[in-house]
């Protein structure tokens, strides 16, 4: 053997177990593959989940995520929202903002100019110039502005009464895209702060000469008999008559308020009506108040000047009826029963020896008015001085369930049955709602 050569080994053959044809030995290996799947999916899900609950958490305490997480909150310079309700707040601002509208008003004003009137005393050793006003003429000048939203694809308008209050002034609507429309007044509502508009639709030329018209884009109007007590709201409104389509959120902070309200030259008493935190400023009257589903649950009427985020609004249901009135009346009408009451409670049970703590009794005005209307739907029923109104049609009157509250729900010339008690006697009278003529 050459000494380049390396010797030659002769190794031992070796036979290894055949474990593929080993029936426990794949069972192992699906074992360990399902095991490994399940845990991929579980670890994905589970991050997931954490991920979704501190991204919120983080968010409130004033941390930004993505500096936690090194990834950007914008796509090609778009923001995206950070929480779920920022972008339900958001949709609402851009699917509702577009049929909300800005009032302003004008009206012919007078000119006035100054002059002097030169009197002598004592000869002309002494002269007194008397300064005087005369007018000169009149010019158009804004006098107000509110805040209002479209109910119909024809036009009309829905926003306060005391926006729309002066008969003798002129209505401008502006819409978000910057266009205006002269507006008339359909109708003021004689109990509720509220009144209805009217702009005309654009004509729209096609190619063979013909036209149509343009619907406008509309809100929804949702149901104010669901909404609750700490529920996010979103107002929208013409802020102090300059600042178009200012937004802002809240809660509802308070339900079933009544409150007496003055602007515009007008003082209501509104019952019922919604509080909220959600900045209400001077313009924004008339705005809508609004879910997070886009819907109108309330319309914006007044806020208390010497509080911070304390606003009220009128239950968009109140307002369905008026509308629906307008629609088909071309007015708004409410059932009148003619009498003037005072609502029983504990108290005035014990002062005034009465035999029940509830229901509306009927007593003279506090200036000695007559307790009966005449001619009125009570009269006509029978009606008398000193009666008790405990139900109408069945259902309870308290001071928190007012008479005036549950004849708004029936309509002119609805005949319903009246319980009341009449010298410790209880009586049932029929009675025809006639309209107010208020």
């Amino acid at each position: 053997m050459s000494i380049y050569e390396s010797p030659k080994f002769d190794f031992p053959k070796i036979k290894f177990p055949k474990f593929w044809q080993n029936k426990t030995f794949w069972l192992i290996i699906l074992i360990i593959f399902i095991s490994s799947v399940s845990g991929f999916i579980s670890g994905t899900l589970t991050g997931g989940v954490f991920y979704l609950q501190i991204k919120d958490e983080l968010v409130k305490l004033g941390i930004k995520l993505p500096e936690i997480l090194g990834n950007s909150t914008t796509t090609e310079g778009i923001y995206l929202p950070q929480t779920t309700q920022e972008e339900a707040i958001i949709k609402v601002v851009k699917d509702v903002a577009p049929a909300v509208v800005s009032i302003v008003i004008t009206k012919d004003v007078p000119i006035f100019e100054q002059y002097y009137v030169f009197e002598e005393f004592f000869g002309q050793s002494f002269r007194l110039q008397a300064p005087q006003l005369r007018q000169k003429g009149t010019e158009k000048k804004e006098i107000g502005g509110g805040t209002g939203f479209i109910i119909s694809e024809d036009g009309m308008v829905l926003t306060n009464k005391h926006v729309a209050l002066d008969e003798q002034a002129d209505y401008t609507v502006f819409t978000n895209d910057g266009k205006k429309y002269p507006a008339k007044v359909l109708a003021r509502d004689p109990l509720q702060d509220l009144a209805v508009l009217k702009i005309s639709q654009e004509k729209i030329v096609n190619e063979q000469g013909g036209f149509s018209l343009k619907p406008f884009l509309v809100v929804k109007l949702g149901d104010s008999d669901k909404i609750q007590i700490g529920q996010t709201v979103v107002a929208i409104g013409n802020a102090l008559g300059e600042f178009r389509n200012t937004i802002s959120v809240g809660v509802i902070s308070g339900l079933g308020r009544t409150i007496t309200a003055s602007g515009g030259g007008l003082v209501e008493t509104l019952e019922d009506v919604i509080q909220t935190d959600a900045a209400i400023n001077k313009g924004n009257s008339g705005g809508p108040l609004l879910n997070l589903k886009g819907e109108v649950i309330g319309v914006n009427a007044a806020m208390v000047e010497d509080a911070q985020s304390i606003g009220f609004a009128i239950q968009i249901n109140k307002a369905k009826k008026a509308i629906e009135q307008v629609k088909n009346y071309g007015k708004i009408v409410y059932p009148f029963l003619g009498v003037r009451y005072t609502l029983i409670t504990e108290k005035i049970q014990k002062d005034n020896n009465l035999s029940v703590d509830y229901g509306a009794w009927v007593t003279k005005g506090e200036g000695g008015e007559p307790a009966i209307a005449i001619d009125s739907a009570a009269q006509k029923a029978g009606l008398k001085e000193n009666d008790i109104i405990l139900e109408l049609n069945g259902e309870k009157i308290t001071a928190d369930n007012t008479l005036a509250k549950v004849i708004m729900k029936y309509n002119v010339g609805d005949t319903v049955p009246l319980k009341i008690l009449r010298n410790k006697e209880e009586i049932i009278l029929q009675v025809t709602l006639s309209e107010r003529n208020e």
